[in-house]
């Protein structure tokens, strides 16, 4: 039996994002012939399955219940500590067949019927499922220039000790799994840079998602617009409100702190010190649960479900200055002026051992 074309697992609206940049960059002819799977582990992605099947942008759209560890008490006690590296490495084994074999019947599709298997974030359930299923795959990197501020990867820091066994067992034997191409059926592991990661590895592979995005048409992009604007008059308005000879300043939110009311104050701190410069816009991360239209009823804001990139799309919108935390703004074509505040600035909202891993 012949096998489908291309399969996308994406946990985010900027995972469909990306994968709509790679279809869009295909030749006409090849466009619009995969199928997409969202994960509702990280978003419940609200009507956006409807918004894709009417502009016809994937074959099939399917929805994926996937789920954590935590979701299956007896899996998740495999991965308690037993106090020496034999023990945990026996247990890691076991979890990892228990853990595949629980997720399954929460799998959507048969993934070993797809030629071309593109995961983002295969560090979630999809990527041991796989592994376990015995089905090649192509990794994607998660977020825009994800593993630029890791030295080492997260694929290593988070195995340390015996390093050189873990990943035999994971890309040789398959008995464990390493996240971000480390491990047996990973085919590749595509990243937007390769000069930024702090690591030398075989599979790494070099796609630039700004030269992907810079390829679009303009019919491109208002198709873009069109499935991730889900209100476009009222997002239009809100753009409205950027005006010209005033300064106009946006903040990107992100899901830091656990604590909301901590997360508030962090967010009010902002808002309180970019308002002296001029206008201020709030962009919601599309994962963060804090009520942003409720607690900062009286700031202007953008629907939290659209990716920011979006944003570079409108060509007579430009704003003085975009501000993060973390969010890393390579990709920002809307702003004058980029500020990444990053750990220095977290250090006076939270223990800096939380953040600054390492030391760092």
């Amino acid at each position: 039996m012949d096998k489908k074309g291309r399969v996308y697992v994406c946990h985010t609206y900027y995972h469909v994002y990306v994968a709509l940049l790679k279809e869009l960059n295909l030749p006409k002819e090849e466009r619009f012939k995969a199928d997409l799977v969202l994960s509702l582990m990280s978003n419940d992605f609200e009507t956006f399955a409807e918004r894709v099947k009417e502009n016809g942008v994937f074959e099939n759209v399917y929805l994926f219940d996937e789920k954590r560890e935590t979701y299956f008490p007896e899996v998740a006690e495999l991965k308690k500590d037993r106090g020496n590296i034999v023990s945990n490495m026996i247990n890691r084994i076991k979890f990892t067949k228990a853990f595949a074999k629980a997720q399954e019947p929460f799998v959507p599709v048969d993934f070993s019927k797809y030629k071309d298997v593109c995961v983002f974030c295969d560090v979630d359930p999809i990527g041991l499922y796989l592994n376990q299923k015995k089905v090649k795959y192509h990794a994607l990197e998660d977020g825009f220039n994800y593993l630029k501020f890791y030295d080492p990867v997260p694929a290593k820091s988070d195995n340390k000790g015996c390093w050189g066994l873990k990943k035999f067992f994971s890309m040789g034997l398959n008995l464990i799994f390493i996240r971000d191409g480390y491990s047996k059926y990973c085919i590749d592991m595509e990243v937007n840079d390769l000069s930024v990661v702090k690591d030398s590895f075989r599979k790494y592979v070099e796609v630039s998602r700004t030269a992907l995005a810079e390829a679009l048409t303009k019919d491109d992009k208002e198709l873009m617009m069109r499935v991730f604007v889900k209100d476009f008059d009222s997002f239009k308005a809100q753009l409205s409100n950027v005006k010209e000879g005033e300064k106009n300043i946006i903040i990107l939110t992100e899901p830091l702190l656990t604590d909301l009311k901590g997360r508030e104050k962090l967010f009010q701190d902002l808002i309180d010190e970019y308002s002296k410069e001029g206008c201020v816009f709030l962009k919601p991360h599309p994962r963060d649960e804090l009520d942003y239209p409720s607690v900062f009823a009286d700031v202007k804001q953008f629907d939290r479900t659209v990716p920011m990139e979006i944003l570079n799309f409108f060509e007579d919108i430009s704003f003085d200055k975009v501000v993060s935390v973390y969010t890393q703004l390579d990709s920002v074509k809307f702003a004058k002026e980029k500020v990444y505040l990053g750990h220095d600035f977290m250090d006076k909202y939270e223990d800096p051992s939380v953040h600054r891993k390492d030391g760092k």
